[in-house]
């Protein structure tokens, strides 16, 4: 019996990822993964190309997305896998966040340019390739200019919380993220929990009201999560009764 291998968590050029949607689904192919949902943040322009790329490469696609939502303050994100793309109430969701994306990338470009940053919102949309604008690209214009010599260094000294170039964004919250993708008919899944440095007693707040949401699973398995990583957020599933998903 041949071995199925998922990666439920992709991002590609229509979002911050660095292929298109048919090399990275042609990749995942070579690689032997045998399902792969692509979850671009906020859009599901990429899905359909995708879907074409899997069809000739003999792979499964699952419909994805990655959606930015606030939760007491804090800013996390939830995959939807498996929903109808043709659903209106969870299109509107996506287009509010992509309205309030470009917002974000025109007050991130003002303040980039106060520092010196040459037409900032230009060449991140030149990156962006017409679509959305994210930090990654303004990443890329910052070290063109010799702002930074690379993306680690691009987000410790102007993207990240605190810097120069970090706007606090409002998105939606976690329960209207949550009713739009059950109202698809998808699942929800708590992307990277580990990336949010969470204390345990917030970690375990985040599960449990997720859980009363109707959240189904958290990413358990990911690619740059240690072992010990993997067996606290495995314990954390099995206490709140969440399915573990695999990214890579």
């Amino acid at each position: 019996m041949a071995t199925s291998v998922y990666d439920l968590h992709a991002h590609s050029t229509c979002s911050d990822g660095a292929l298109s949607p048919t090399d990275l689904v042609t990749r995942a192919a070579g690689r032997g993964v045998t399902h792969l949902a692509l979850t671009d943040h906020d859009t599901l322009a990429g899905l359909a190309e995708a879907q074409m790329a899997a069809t000739h490469n003999g792979i499964e696609l699952i419909n994805g997305v990655e959606i930015s939502v606030t939760w007491q303050r804090k800013p996390l994100h939830i995959v939807g896998l498996g929903f109808d793309i043709g659903d209106p109430v969870l299109n509107s969701l996506l287009e509010e966040l992509q309205l309030t994306r470009r917002q974000r990338a025109e007050k991130i470009a003002a303040k980039l340019a106060k520092k010196g940053v040459k037409e900032p919102l230009e060449h991140a949309s030149r990156h962006a390739q017409g679509r959305l604008i994210t930090r990654p690209h303004f990443a890329r214009c910052l070290i063109e200019q010799g702002f930074a010599t690379d993306f680690e260094s691009a987000f410790a000294n102007y993207l990240g919380q605190g810097k120069p170039g970090f706007v606090s964004t409002e998105w939606v919250s976690m329960e209207n993220a949550l009713e739009a993708l059950h109202g698809a008919g998808g699942v929800a899944i708590i992307a990277h929990p580990r990336r949010y440095r969470l204390t345990h007693s917030w970690m375990r707040r985040l599960l449990e009201a997720f859980k009363a949401m109707g959240g189904e699973a958290v990413e358990v398995v990911t690619g740059g999560g240690s072992p010990g990583d993997v067996e606290a957020m495995t314990q954390l599933a099995i206490k709140f009764d969440l399915l573990a998903s695999v990214v890579s």
